[in-house]
């Protein structure tokens, strides 16, 4: 008979470790509290507009790929994507903007023209960032930091002999101020440290390894929207014989000698040999992992940011914006202050606009764009939301029209806004965090929750509030990690 694996959450790590655990043989169940599948990946339609509510951003597409070739399955017959020629358009408030190409020469080039930099100042951090990923991708990225032989490896010796070159005694502000001489670099690479919900001015100085994503990899769009990566995923399961059970919570596990035997929900008990957890690790303990002891000081770590989306259906083209855009504040660092400090919005806040109707035509009506405008949020601490809600619309119509040199509001057709409050109760995150525990110390990826349980012997995490953290690559990395994690330990 074969082993019965449950998955617990249909994010995107959990539809990898799904598929993952079916490729291993398992007979594998999904249960989503939720009506879909995909997590944050989520999508919704406004009238003639078609937003993705969750992350814009796709690198790594091999990561998904990989997942269907584990079945023989051409990737391409379920999900395709493009590269993308231009990584991002940024603009400030004194009138400057850069379009930053997807060609490294490129970029170094026009970086060089714009903002008067030396050219050697930019190659010297960009060949820096490859040289952190090179050394620390494997160890931090792709295996478990919790287990010891982990460590007995030629790239932890690797990483210890060049540990001088990670900056993890410094922070990313002041490795950015150090290799450049115009400040508005310093502000577009500091701009990485969001990525996993962080400050520049506290996250420390390997998180420049960042933009080596982008830089050297490639940021890419799939042809029906970013929703379509957790759908094709969500078919594929199907596909291969994984059950998906929707709008199922999970109450409770039933244990003996420290295993989990079975998955209680609202209707039914299900036998497992294995348990993968896909939510929010925080919100889990307090849900259906309640009879075990919570890991207190991994739990209590300062969270991520939140974010603040409102998605605007546009009745006009603006050809000067592209897929993502970034609006910046004129002070930086206070922005970021009043976001982990004082926990409500700064009164100029950066401004990120992501328009997939640029390159899916089917996302608004010819002429139109669809608007997602997202500025970095506190997490939920049981702020005025509709008080903070109106006070940011206001700074970011305003902040719009100054650089676009428009009257935003006039072409608003349609809204739909998604607050703190509502990204934790549509995704169980904690305080609505995008990515579980920030990075603002370095050792923060040594004190994310691990990816496997010291109670359990048979319990596993995966998605964003563990390692290696969030964002899709590192979602779907925890999902090749707990693969590794159970074949490692239940092969025999």
């Amino acid at each position: 008979m074969a082993k019965q694996a449950i998955v617990v959450g249909a994010g995107i790590a959990g539809l990898a470790s799904a598929l993952r655990l079916r490729h291993q043989n398992y007979e594998v169940t999904i249960i989503e509290q939720n009506n879909y599948t995909g997590g944050k990946l989520h999508a919704i339609n406004r009238g003639d507009y078609r937003f993705d509510l969750g992350p814009s951003l796709f690198t790594l597409p091999y990561l998904v790929d990989e997942l269907f070739e584990l079945f023989n399955k051409k990737p391409n017959s379920y999900f395709n994507y493009h590269r993308k020629k231009n990584i991002c358009n940024y603009f400030w408030e004194d009138g400057q903007s850069f379009s930053a190409s997807a060609n490294l020469d490129e970029f170094i080039s026009d970086a060089s023209q714009t903002f008067n930099e030396p050219i050697e100042n930019i190659k010297t951090y960009l060949n820096k960032t490859e040289k952190k990923y090179q050394l620390t991708s494997n160890l931090f990225l792709e295996k478990s930091l919790h287990r010891f032989k982990t460590y007995l490896s030629l790239d932890t010796l690797r990483a210890i002999k060049d540990i001088g070159v990670l900056d993890l005694n410094t922070s990313l502000n002041n490795v950015n101020e150090k290799g450049f001489e115009n400040p508005k670099l310093t502000q577009l690479f500091n701009r990485y440290a969001t990525y996993n919900g962080s400050s520049p001015y506290k996250t420390p100085g390997i998180m420049s390894m960042i933009p080596y994503l982008e830089m050297y990899q490639g940021t890419f769009l799939p042809e029906n929207g970013m929703h379509d990566i957790s759908q094709s995923l969500t078919k594929l399961a199907r596909d291969v014989g994984i059950k998906i059970q929707l709008n199922t919570k999970v109450n409770s596990i039933k244990t003996f000698k420290n295993k989990a035997r079975a998955v209680v929900t609202d209707s039914s008990e299900i036998e497992a040999d294995i348990v993968v957890c896909n939510m929010d690790v925080f919100t889990a303990y307090q849900s259906f992992l309640k009879d075990l002891k919570p890991p207190e000081k991994t739990l209590h770590q300062e969270r991520s940011s939140s974010a603040l989306i409102f998605y605007w259906g546009i009745t006009k083209a603006f050809p000067e914006l592209d897929l993502h855009n970034i609006l910046f504040s004129e002070n930086y660092k206070t922005e970021f202050d009043h976001i982990f400090n004082k926990k409500y919005f700064y009164k100029d806040p950066t401004v990120y606009i992501n328009i997939t109707s640029k390159e899916v035509k089917t996302d608004a009506p010819k002429g139109h764009e669809n608007w997602f405008v997202m500025v970095n949020a506190p997490t939920n601490e049981n702020q005025n939301w509709k008080e903070q809600t109106t006070y940011i619309r206001e700074k970011i119509i305003n902040k719009i029209n100054r650089i676009l040199n428009t009257r935003v509001e006039n072409y608003i057709a349609t809204e739909h806004v998604l607050t703190p409050v509502e990204i934790e109760k549509e995704t169980s995150s904690f305080k609505g965090s995008l990515y579980g525990t920030s990075s603002n110390n370095k050792f923060a990826a040594f004190l994310r929750h691990p990816n496997f349980s010291s109670q359990l012997n048979n319990l596993y995490f995966c998605g964003g509030s563990v390692h290696p953290g969030g964002g899709i690559p590192l979602c779907l990395l925890s999902g090749k990690i707990v693969s590794d994690l159970i074949d490692h330990d239940h092969s025999k």
